[in-house]
């Protein structure tokens, strides 16, 4: 199987002009995360609210069930968070009968315990409201341009890629250039016969394929310029939902209305998280997706094979609660994003980002 690359994804808008040093220190880089409700303060499951800087979420999870003595399948996160920032997000305890922990003797370097409250329903992943972001842009050149195009965003949206974090770390090499994050190698390895037997290892680098070839498919939507329209057959998401239905010309659906509600960020047109079975598409937009797939018989033979289900995502979202602020060569950029959304696809649509530490 040939490389699979994720430097030649297209740009909504033209690819940016500015620039600008991304994550010189953990702050540069804050995330805070929405549940979309608050712990009712009872129940058998202890939720505390943690801020970690430089930690990654399964890690933070192991030692807080090393700390409680409980199993580690009894510690729970709605979602993973960036290492490399400082990260706020509830764990969940799952401890009946047993009384309040005491977090004030629990010490782990970078991670303090803000709050602590109980509920009555487990903590499950991908439950959350979404996540809120501040970015600090250091050495910035042409912030002008990083307005003129964060106005357009506010207006019209970015596409909904999974950032490259979800393929792994990427480093410089000795001849400056990025290499392919680690993940998404991994993944190649595995579709070529290799395998993987740690469990985490193995679950994130499928992931990565996963994701990649959805990103394909986004990326093709945008080269035949279809990223705004509303196919025949599309498979449309509706806004803060997983719900879908098809745009077709019947009374309910027509393609026009379909479009109209588009327009107004009501429905959003999907592309496929692969797995087994059929694809939900029809008519135009089914013949574009089994283009793409076409080009990844490889990808989509080993996904299929791997017990995911055939599952939709929005092609296109908007940042909500967006401003940034410029002051000298430093600009800062915060806005929210629903769960399962990237803000360095947000970045990527603005500024070109730089690394002084060898990650992106």
């Amino acid at each position: 199987m040939k490389p699979l690359h994720t430097d030649h994804w297209e740009y909504y808008y033209a690819k940016p002009v500015s620039t600008g040093i991304f994550k010189f220190q953990a702050d540069d880089f804050q995330v805070v995360e929405d549940l979309g409700y608050e712990p009712c303060g009872e129940g058998e499951h202890q939720f505390i609210f943690v801020e970690k800087t430089n930690n990654n979420t399964a890690f933070v999870a192991e030692q807080i069930a090393r700390f409680v003595k409980l199993p580690l399948r009894q510690v729970t996160y709605a979602g993973r968070k960036d290492k490399y920032a400082v990260t706020q997000q509830w764990f969940g305890i799952h401890a009946p009968g047993k009384p309040d922990f005491d977090f004030s003797t629990f010490e782990l370097e970078g991670v303090r315990v803000l709050k602590q409250v109980r509920h009555n329903r487990k903590l499950r992943t991908g439950q959350l409201k979404g996540n809120h972001f501040t970015i600090t842009l250091r050495q910035v050149m042409h912030p002008e341009a990083i307005e003129e195009r964060l106005e357009e965003i506010a207006q019209h949206g970015v596409p909904n890629y999974y950032g490259e974090q979800r393929f792994g770390v990427m480093r410089l090499n000795e001849m400056g250039e990025v290499q392919r994050g680690g993940n998404l190698m991994m993944a190649e390895r595995m579709v070529n016969g290799e395998t993987i037997r740690h469990r985490n290892k193995r679950s994130m680098a499928m992931s990565a394929l996963r994701s990649w070839l959805f990103n394909e498919m986004l990326s093709t939507r945008l080269q035949k310029t279809q990223f705004n329209t509303v196919l025949s057959g599309d498979a449309m998401v509706l806004s803060g939902s997983n719900s879908f239905f098809i745009a077709n010309n019947d009374d309910s659906t027509s393609l026009n209305d379909v479009q109209h509600r588009y327009d107004n960020k009501d429905v959003c047109p999907s592309a496929p998280l692969w797995g087994k079975g059929t694809l939900a598409t029809q008519a135009d937009a089914l013949a574009l997706e089994q283009e793409v797939a076409a080009n990844s018989t490889e990808v989509i033979d080993f996904l299929s094979q791997c017990g995911f289900e055939q599952e939709r995502r929005a092609i296109k979202i908007w940042p909500s609660e967006l401003e940034w602020q410029s002051k000298g060569d430093t600009f800062t950029i915060s806005f929210a994003l629903p769960t399962g959304c990237f803000a360095t696809s947000v970045l990527r649509e603005c500024v070109e980002t730089l690394s002084p530490i060898n990650r992106v």
